[in-house]
């Protein structure tokens, strides 16, 4: 169990936040203001704090967060808003929140996030110091959210992985780091392209060959299953690797030996990572893939969602390129980059972001210094967003996507507002708020004349201005 301090000046939304963080098993710590949470910090042990961005008087969220930095023992923070935009988001991070997120929050992220706060003040004894540099790990997305636990959950096996997504998702990241996050971290890592190296040079590479196993070799070579002795061996595209070759891998991967040519067969010691951006079940339909091999190296997937997929971390993603040359995003561009489909994902934002920095002088980068593509490709028939969605500024586009999901809810439940805020996963007390602010009505449907008694606990918070 563990102290976690709520900053909120709103009574409401604190005592909401408590019930959850006491029904999570933690000890909840009200503070009214930035003043009250500092005297809190003074006063004991805090593990962790959930902190109101906007709050009224001259010690507002910000200005909280940075005084909590500034402390010597220091607990991690997470920032709450309502209204999440590119320069909150990014001003929390540089300050040191631990996360950033936006109202409602929900009870499982509010558990998720308490629970990755927490690890970082009372890091596993015998476990891996948290490494910086996996850019392609970066963000709190829900969809890197699940690759951040898998990676978690099997780092200390032996099992083989399978990590697949498209070109650029950063799959060699994942990779790394299951490798940096495992008992064979002191080992070597070795990285073999497959899709780069010629078919009739692969096998050597792979297996080595001993002197005079053919013209050119004038001496003994340790191939990769070698050299990542004790550690672990990554093949990249495993999906453009010859059928051939294919079935020496399937090989090893049963028997745990090695053949190089020329040479005797050895036992090896090294784990097995493959990646692949192919889609391997249409290769094993097409005869293009071994099937048995498919299903070896698939026994623990990871699926690297696109970039496009992530817009919560596009603006992480790009201030952590930015990082070493001193320069920041302004709000404009920071929205440019979040309205691109991002077809090269996480390998062209740093493109883009790198190439912006090279070519200007100032510290930060406009709308305007950002190259894209003029014209981002048309949404798809099928569920795409209309050709407006994403005018405007971000406030104006959460506030219509706000508008569309909370009439949908409605609809769905023939007006009544307690099913429609168990559905939306608010509390009864804001979606009165919203439908008033939005004046939204269903048709036939008195929404004031329905019963509200049977909304169960909340399991998020807001509030309905400016929080």
């Amino acid at each position: 169990m563990a102290t976690i301090l709520i900053v909120d000046d709103d009574s409401a939304l604190r005592e909401g936040l408590a019930e959850t963080v006491a029904d999570l098993g933690h000890t909840p710590l009200p503070a009214a203001s930035g003043l009250e949470a500092l005297a809190r910090l003074g006063e004991g042990s805090v593990a962790a704090v959930l902190l109101d961005l906007r709050m009224p008087g001259d010690l507002d969220g910000m200005a909280t967060l940075a005084r909590i930095r500034a402390l010597p023992d220091r607990p991690p923070v997470t920032v709450l808003t309502a209204f999440a935009s590119p320069a909150n988001t990014i001003e929390a991070m540089r300050l040191g929140a631990h996360d950033h997120l936006t109202k409602p929050v929900g009870r499982s992220d509010l558990a998720a996030v308490l629970d990755t706060m927490l690890l970082a003040v009372r890091p596993e004894p015998n476990g891996p110091a948290v490494q910086d540099g996996h850019a392609g790990l970066i963000g709190s997305s829900a969809g890197m959210r699940r690759v951040q636990k898998t990676i978690g959950l099997v780092a200390d096996t032996d099992s083989t992985v399978l990590i697949h997504g498209e070109t650029g998702t950063g799959k060699e990241e994942v990779a790394r780091a299951l490798h940096a996050y495992s008992r064979r971290r002191a080992r070597p890592f070795i990285p073999i392209n497959c899709a780069a190296i010629p078919a009739h040079l692969l096998e050597s590479e792979l297996f080595g060959h001993v002197r005079g196993a053919f013209t050119g070799a004038v001496s003994d070579r340790a191939g990769a299953f070698h050299e990542a002795e004790g550690g672990t061996l990554f093949l990249d595209e495993i999906g453009d690797m010859p059928a051939a070759m294919q079935a020496k891998i399937l090989r090893v991967i049963q028997d745990r030996m090695v053949t190089p040519l020329g040479g005797r067969a050895a036992r090896v010691d090294a784990r097995l990572i493959a990646a692949t951006h192919r889609d391997l079940p249409a290769l094993v339909a097409e005869g293009r893939f071994r099937a048995d091999l498919y299903y070896r190296l698939n026994g623990l997937p990871i699926c690297l969602p696109p970039l496009r997929e992530r817009l919560a971390d596009i603006v992480p993603l790009a201030e952590y390129f930015l990082a070493r040359s001193g320069k920041r995003l302004s709000g404009s561009a920071a929205s440019r980059l979040l309205v691109y489909g991002w077809p090269g994902n996480v390998r062209e934002l740093r493109n883009v972001v790198e190439r912006a920095a090279m070519l200007i002088r100032c510290g930060v980068i406009a709308a305007d210094d950002i190259e894209l593509p003029a014209e981002r490709p048309p949404p798809s028939e099928d569920g795409g967003l209309p050709a407006d969605w994403l005018a405007g500024d971000l406030p104006g586009a959460v506030a219509r996507l706000e508008r569309t999901m909370i009439a949908a809810a409605l609809r769905e439940a023939d007006g009544n507002r307690a099913r429609a805020a168990r559905r939306l996963g608010i509390q009864r007390q804001l979606l009165y708020a919203k439908i008033e602010r939005y004046g939204l009505t269903v048709a036939g449907t008195d929404l004031s004349a329905e019963a509200t008694a049977d909304v169960g606990n909340p399991d998020a918070f807001d509030r309905p201005e400016g929080s």
